[in-house]
């Protein structure tokens, strides 16, 4: 068979040979040894399929086709053997195992740390009285630049940091075209956060990627104003950082909002003494916020001289590092188990993957 090609009697024969030698095996180790005779890796059907190649080619197809027909018969020849022999599929052996051995734990899985640091963000926004509101993450450039009153000259909308499907069409690069969206749909007062994923143009570093998430926050109605703004701002500093963490604003310029602020909070590494991480401040940068410019008030259709609001937004990704001391972004992406099983409380406890 080695030195020239098999033809069909052969194979018949040699399928005939293997099924009497399988049937009349009289226990699995007998099965087993006929099993790797005819079907094995260097079995006579296996040795047969090989020698196929060295005939003409117009007799190859038809031949080797026939060999693997024979392997899937006696595949099932086999199976039902196993089955006659070990009376159903109850092996005849004893169990190899200590059966009075406690079971191995399941590797059960868990949430993202980033799932796990929204969820805790929207409930205490929750609890404070805010809504979910959600919007595409493929938006037009009306509601992501032009009616949060960006100029067109503004240097986002230049395509080396916006990711542009057409000159109408962009990815999201915030979660404030919410805002405006809710707004044209509802009438004041209202109160909304919208979290989300938003993309924009950036080389991938510690601190910076392509592709992010944020939370944004709305609230307008009559007379709101600055101080509710803050009092709203520390109220979830406090309830997700800790009591003790103190909130200053510093004024700053948003196209949507009039007056705008940075906010930061007290350094979780040092607790405001000053270290690298806030470069000695002894503050952290947390969220954009300010009061709801007009002009965007008029784009939604309402009456600025009717009502006021505020608006803020964060990076949820920021967040997470700051709460949990990660030092880079790009971790979240990576599907690293050994990263990711520290925010599985009691799930992973001494299991090694």
């Amino acid at each position: 068979m080695e030195g020239k090609g098999i033809d069909r009697r052969e194979i018949l024969e040699l399928e005939s040979s293997a099924a009497s030698s399988l049937r009349d095996a009289s226990d699995r180790e007998k099965l087993e040894e006929a099993r790797i005779k005819y079907l094995g890796r260097k079995g006579a059907l296996t040795l047969a399929l090989r020698s196929i190649g060295r005939l003409p080619k117009d007799q190859r197809p038809a031949l080797g086709s026939l060999v693997n027909e024979a392997k899937e018969r006696l595949n099932a020849v086999y199976e039902e053997r196993v089955l006659e022999i070990t009376g159903g599929g109850a092996d005849e052996e004893p169990y190899p195992g200590d059966p009075t051995l406690p079971g191995r734990r399941c590797l059960e899985g868990g949430l993202h740390v980033l799932h796990r640091v929204t969820r805790d963000m929207k409930e205490i926004f929750f609890r404070m009285g805010y809504s979910l509101a959600e919007g595409p993450d493929v938006e037009l450039d009306y509601y992501n630049f032009e009616a949060l009153n960006f100029p067109p000259d503004h240097p986002s909308r230049d395509s080396q940091d916006t990711f542009y499907i057409n000159r109408d069409i962009l990815m999201r690069t915030q979660t404030s075209p919410v805002q405006v969206r809710f707004m044209e749909k509802h009438d004041p007062p209202l109160r909304i956060i919208s979290p989300g994923r938003v993309y924009r143009n950036e080389s991938p570093d510690p601190s910076h990627s392509a592709e992010f998430h944020q939370m944004e926050g709305l609230y307008v109605d009559r007379n709101v104003s600055l101080a509710d703004l803050r009092n709203d701002v520390t109220w979830f500093i406090h309830s997700f950082f800790g009591r003790d963490t103190k909130v200053r604003f510093r004024p700053h310029f948003f196209p949507f909002t009039e007056p705008s602020a940075e906010v930061d909070m007290t350094c979780f590494a040092c607790r405001g003494e000053g270290c690298q991480l806030c470069q000695k401040t002894g503050w952290i940068e947390i969220m954009g916020a300010g009061m709801v410019h007009p002009n965007v008030f008029k784009y939604a259709g309402y009456d600025p001289d009717s009502v006021t609001g505020f608006a803020f937004g964060m990076g949820i990704d920021r967040i997470a590092m700051l709460k949990y001391g990660i030092d880079d972004i790009r971790r979240f992406m990576a599907n690293d188990l050994h990263f990711l099983r520290q925010f599985w409380p009691g799930t992973w406890a001494g299991v090694k993957v």
